[in-house]
């Protein structure tokens, strides 16, 4: 399969709240976001999830109903909606999309974001949650007929045989996180599994930490797809390219609160910051600021022309990475940078190497 490309969706499209701190959502912006990234080439659009956020489900249809071939990534807390819930929910995105559903599943890595929504279970709890919730969802995207069920976290009686996806088999499934019942459950369960832009040689290290506990699960490592995410930063010249992202940066950096207490429980954002600590800048163009590592999502940056970031691309993909998402924080213009510069070159030395 080739390589995939993923952009971030409802960050971008949310306006700024108000003195209360209330968000909401512009629906010509949202229109018009997601049919410029079904226009320049993205595969998928992230539907993310916070205790304070939109609702992803919904979202979702909305983006579906206006796009044609984008497909959408909804990102689901099995402490908020029971499994059995969900499974019909995104079953029926998927067929009203016609087969552009996936689901991304958060354990949850900051014990007090989860406590705002009364989840109280520990990390490796919350994991242990979100192994079971797979294999329910599963079940109901495929039992033909009735089933009950009495486990560690969910419990019910004579459920279905519930609504199936398009292709008739279980939406594919995505679980991210750096902690060792990230990668336990991840290896054990996921279609695909999620990392931050780490610098090459750490990226590999886990790639190949993932595929070796997924052999000794009993699957076939081959069968786990891998996911990586940075935030491109492109211009004409590499100084150009360059100045951007230090003024991105130093703009951003006001906006984080260093050793915040939602970071210190995750493991991905404290491998961010001290990967950092060691070295901002990495391998080709990759740049760990110490201003934000670690902090509001994509802290990793690929800067440059669109031939080195393809390059850079092009490392990973070598590595194992089949999916790359190149979020830009909601600004629309820096999507269709990507599409316009980056993703077509990539895609096209990808053609020239297998010919």
């Amino acid at each position: 399969m080739p390589v995939e490309f993923v952009h971030s969706f409802l960050q971008a499209i949310s306006a700024k709240g108000d003195g209360a701190r209330r968000k909401s959502i512009d629906p010509a912006r949202a229109d018009r976001y997601a049919r410029a990234l079904d226009e320049w080439g993205f595969d998928y659009t992230l539907l993310g999830y916070s205790s304070d956020g939109s609702d992803p489900f919904v979202v979702a249809s909305r983006v579906l109903a206006r796009t044609e071939r984008l497909k959408t990534v909804v990102a689901l807390r099995p402490n908020i909606t029971h499994p059995t819930v969900a499974a019909q929910a995104l079953a029926t995105l998927d067929q009203l999309g016609g087969g552009r559903t996936i689901v991304h599943i958060i354990s949850g890595g900051s014990d007090a974001e989860q406590r705002r929504q009364g989840d109280y279970l520990d990390k490796s709890r919350r994991y242990a949650r979100s192994a079971e919730y797979i294999e329910l969802l599963r079940r109901v995207w495929t039992e033909r007929a009735p089933f009950s069920h009495q486990g560690e976290f969910y419990r019910f009686e004579d459920f279905g045989p519930g609504s199936q996806p398009v292709s008739g088999a279980p939406l594919p499934i995505s679980i991210g996180g750096a902690s060792d019942d990230a990668f336990r459950v991840g290896s054990a369960h996921a279609d695909v599994f999620t990392l931050w832009g780490e610098p090459l040689a750490e990226t590999a290290e886990q790639i190949a930490r993932v595929r070796a506990l997924a052999a000794d699960a009993g699957r076939d490592p081959g069968s786990i797809r891998f996911w990586v995410t940075f935030r491109p930063i492109v211009a004409e010249t590499e100084e150009l390219a360059w100045r951007r992202a230090e003024r991105l940066v130093a703009g951003a950096a006001g906006r984080f609160i260093p050793g915040n207490g939602d970071a210190r429980t995750n493991v991905g954002s404290v491998r961010l910051e001290q990967i950092a600590a060691r070295g901002e800048r990495h391998d080709r163009n990759l740049w760990i600021p110490r201003a934000i590592a670690g902090r509001g999502g994509a802290s990793s940056l690929v800067v440059g022309t669109p031939e080195t970031i393809a390059d850079t691309i092009l490392d990973y993909v070598a590595l194992g990475a089949d999916l790359i998402s190149l979020p830009s924080v909601g600004d629309l213009d820096e999507a269709v940078d990507s599409g316009r510069y980056i993703i077509p070159l990539v895609r096209e030395r990808l053609a020239a190497a297998a010919a």
